[in-house]
């Protein structure tokens, strides 16, 4: 007698191969009837052109016929109706898609991306970063993993890198790649082809929001990116001073663009004050006022938060343990904040617009 369950079980070993998750955990398999030693089912994709489905096939016919050799196993490929068929997602296990940019470099874009994804964690929510500041990698080195390496695993005869877990989040970056003294020098398309395999060619797993740490400006790298995966929206960051403001204005304007149209979701000011650890409630603003303020204009957004210069920042990023993930007040409640207001700016976002869309290849 064949059992419902070992058939659970089994199917529990057949990995998609778009996300290389197992499809009982993707919610892919539908309507299992087991009669006699026929085994029916549906199996659920978001096109019937859906690359490597004829390997799925074979797959769940193999893992099933392995506990029950005798099983006459019946696969139904099917699609959703064209009236309730979304589009079809690159990363179908990924809610939203979050952008770190900033005009230019040395404002702090990746320790707030960083910290961002955790401050998103420590809300409850699943979370993943991509380093795709190719040039210069600094992910690694803020999570203490220099020389790490992730493992890659074969999903039907294609190798997918599993991105490395610390802190409860999942990591992607160049630099658990090449050595860390070693230059990354590329020209724009394979820049580009980097991109693609972090996001197509990673094993990520079910993720609420995956943070993209970019480089500064508005390159090839960020162009790759729209035309790759649909970008819930973008977090701006600057420092006060006017010069930071200029460049950061030109990069918020290509994702404001009317064939990239990501919507912004906020801007984090950074090094907005400097405050002595002895002196916690005096604020010297090294680098003027107002710059956060004139962007969050500029952008029709709102200000996310202003993260103080303390030198709790400094070393713990020197140090591999983000600032969030130590015991300074001031700075654990700035960058929680952030993740806070961007979490409540996606919610918005996500009611009151309809998805970002690829951009086409011009």
């Amino acid at each position: 007698m064949i059992e419902e369950k070992k058939i659970v079980e089994a199917l529990c070993t057949v990995n998609d191969p778009k996300t290389g998750q197992d499809i009982i955990s993707r919610n892919m398999v539908t309507q299992l009837k087991i009669e006699g030693q026929n085994v029916n089912m549906n199996v659920l994709l978001p096109t019937l052109q859906y690359e490597g489905k004829s390997e799925l096939n074979f797959a769940i016919i193999s893992a099933i016929q392995n506990v029950y050799p005798q099983a006459n196993v019946n696969i139904h490929l099917v699609t959703q109706t064209p009236q309730s068929q979304a589009p079809v997602s690159t990363l179908p296990q990924v809610k939203n898609v979050i952008a770190v940019a900033s005009g230019k470099g040395g404002v702090g874009k990746s320790t707030v991306a960083v910290n961002l994804a955790l401050g998103l964690k420590e809300l409850g929510a699943k979370v993943g970063l991509i380093d795709a500041d190719l040039y210069g990698p600094s992910i690694p080195t803020m999570f203490g993993l220099q020389g790490q390496r992730p493992k890659v695993t074969t999903v039907y005869g294609k190798p997918r890198i599993n991105p490395i877990a610390t802190h409860g989040i999942h990591l992607m970056s160049i630099g658990f790649i090449i050595e860390p003294e070693q230059a990354v020098v590329l020209r724009g398309p394979r820049l580009g082809g980097i991109i693609k395999q972090f996001i197509n060619e990673c094993v990520w797993p079910e993720l609420d929001y995956l943070v993209i740490d970019l480089p500064p400006g508005t390159g090839d790298i960020q162009l790759t990116l729209v035309q790759t995966i649909p970008v819930t929206g973008a977090v701006m960051v600057t420092t006060p001073q006017e010069v930071a403001v200029v460049d950061a204005v030109k990069a918020m304007n290509m994702f404001l663009l009317s064939n990239v149209n990501v919507p912004i979701l906020g801007i984090v000011e950074n090094m907005s004050w400097f405050t002595p650890k002895e002196l916690p409630n005096n604020k010297y603003y090294l680098f003027g006022e107002g710059g956060g303020k004139k962007l969050v204009k500029m952008s029709k957004s709102m200000l996310l938060g202003q993260i103080p210069i303390v030198q709790g920042i400094r070393e713990a990023g020197d140090l591999g343990q983000p600032a969030i993930l130590g015991n300074e007040p001031i700075v654990k409640e700035a960058f929680l904040k952030v993740a806070q207001n961007t979490a409540r700016q996606v919610s918005i976002r996500n009611e009151m617009l309809p998805p970002t869309k690829i951009v086409g290849v011009k």
